[in-house]
């Protein structure tokens, strides 16, 4: 079963590539222009999150998938990483699944010259372990 916090990191980083979120059964399309800002989430991702979770906001699913949301935060689905390209995709639990990834109609993905989409990430911390590291290995 994928986490709240999976779903949410599999939106950010697709929201990283230039994927969109389809919601309304795909009558609308959101796509933050900002998704990670220093140590956290933007506030304009967070909001689309917010957005993504009521019920205001109906059937929603990244484009080109079509696997709902909801769907992926049931027992019925995993996030895994793909086998081509690192990224997080949909997995039936049980059953057959697509084989497709998101990336398919990504012209030139994967490519290994640009950064790949990440998570926040904690500057303060991230250098504490390297000071832990160092200090172990001085020790």
């Amino acid at each position: 079963m994928a986490s709240e916090q999976q779903v949410k990191q599999y939106l950010a980083y697709w929201f990283q590539l230039g994927k969109r979120l389809l919601l309304h059964g795909g009558k609308s399309a959101v796509l933050p222009r900002s998704v990670i800002q220093g140590d956290r989430y933007s506030q304009e991702f967070e909001d689309c999150w917010q957005q993504v979770r009521s019920a205001d906001a109906g059937d929603c699913y990244l484009e080109g998938t079509q696997q709902t949301i909801a769907e992926l935060l049931s027992p019925l689905w995993e996030i895994d990483p793909c086998s081509r390209c690192e990224m997080p995709k949909p997995v039936k639990v049980q059953g057959v699944a697509a084989l497709e990834c998101p990336c398919i109609d990504l012209p030139g993905w994967p490519n290994t010259e640009l950064p790949q989409p990440r998570a926040p990430i904690s500057s303060q911390a991230r250098m504490g372990q390297v000071r832990d590291r160092l200090r172990q290995a001085n020790s």
